[in-house]
């Protein structure tokens, strides 16, 4: 099929597809059961496809709180920090008569499939986190009202962001970690294109600066328990003064860093401290229990869903990062003394 310049129109789906507008009309708007054979509703949807056609926005927003749906868009669901962001979403929807469908995109990054035939005919906003951005474009969620979890306020995709206070949180560990003594310190960084990791990255190398004598080496490895172990290992193992501490950018890598130490024979904290962010069940399920900063994935989830609600009534969502916690543990002490 030729593809114009201009948008297509449902007279262009109609032709296309051999009908009327009106069942085209029907058909997208999820009404044509009863009235348009399945055959053609798929013929229509396949047109639709096709010429890349999506309803009018405008027209749209005049029956906004019509389907009262909403697409929560996360990474891969393999961490309990994103249900915890559904959950508090959902909780919220529901409060205020909308209902939530989870959208993970496939690895946390890179396009996803369209999960919805004509996903604007079905929904009335997304909210989207940073690392699944890119999902975004592969859906059209950025066509419709849009709200970014936990990404670049600046140069923001949605109509809103709203953000836990990461920066804070490097701030809090960096401090310990300089407070207890430590002055020669690896920074495990999750190996992702995400404006969340390089703000860690940019915070710690901030406060390790503003302290005299330290060193800061950066190791990357992907967001997954051996991937950080294996980083950990060839990082540890290169020549030069051992590190005093590890610091991940999230418990899993932290999980990792432990294994890698305990092949190493080092004994933490005794010989090296380490920590973690996210505050996952994983933090005390290791031993020693893990020195992590605490992220409220609920009240996230909550502030995210209150700020979408605030964009589709056209008001102005509530500002502020949102606090996060240093939990002390048993994997942080004082650098040994050589």
């Amino acid at each position: 099929m030729a593809h114009s310049s201009t948008r297509p129109t449902s007279r262009d789906v109609a032709q296309a597809a051999g009908v009327s507008q009106a069942a085209v009309s029907l058909v997208l708007g999820d009404k044509w059961r009863g009235r348009v054979s399945a055959a053609t509703a798929e013929r229509v949807r396949e047109a639709a496809r096709e010429l890349g056609y999506r309803p009018n926005l405008a027209a749209r927003n005049l029956r906004l709180g019509h389907t009262r749906t909403v697409l929560l868009v996360v990474p891969a669901l393999t961490t309990e920090f994103f249900a915890g962001v559904y959950t508090g979403a959902a909780r919220v929807a529901a409060e205020n008569g909308f209902g939530v469908v989870l959208y993970p995109s496939p690895e946390g990054i890179g396009p996803a499939r369209d999960p919805f035939a004509s996903a604007q005919a079905a929904l009335d906003g997304v909210l989207a986190s940073s690392m699944a951005a890119d999902a975004l474009t592969a859906i059209r969620g950025d066509q419709l009202p849009l709200v970014m979890l936990d990404s670049d306020p600046t140069g923001s995709l949605g109509a809103a962001t709203v953000n836990l206070d990461i920066t804070d949180g490097v701030r809090q560990v960096a401090e310990h970690l300089l407070g207890l003594g430590h002055r020669r310190i690896l920074h495990l960084a999750a190996d992702v294109p995400s404006w969340t990791f390089e703000i860690r990255a940019q915070e710690l190398a901030t406060r390790l600066a503003a302290a005299p004598g330290t060193t800061l080496t950066t190791a990357r490895a992907p967001i997954s328990i051996e991937g950080a172990r294996t980083a950990t290992e060839t990082a540890l193992t290169a020549p030069g003064p051992r590190p005093t501490a590890v610091v991940c950018d999230d418990d899993k890598l932290a999980a990792g860093a432990y294994k890698a130490l305990r092949r190493l024979g080092l004994r933490i904290p005794d010989d090296i401290s380490v920590t973690g962010l996210d505050d996952l069940a994983l933090a005390t399920a290791i031993d020693p229990e893990l020195t992590t900063v605490r992220l409220d994935a609920e009240l996230f989830g909550e502030r995210g869903m209150q700020a979408l609600l605030a964009v589709l009534q056209g008001q102005e969502p509530q500002s502020g990062d949102i606090p996060v916690q240093l939990v002390v543990r048993g994997s942080t002490a004082p650098p040994p003394t050589a």
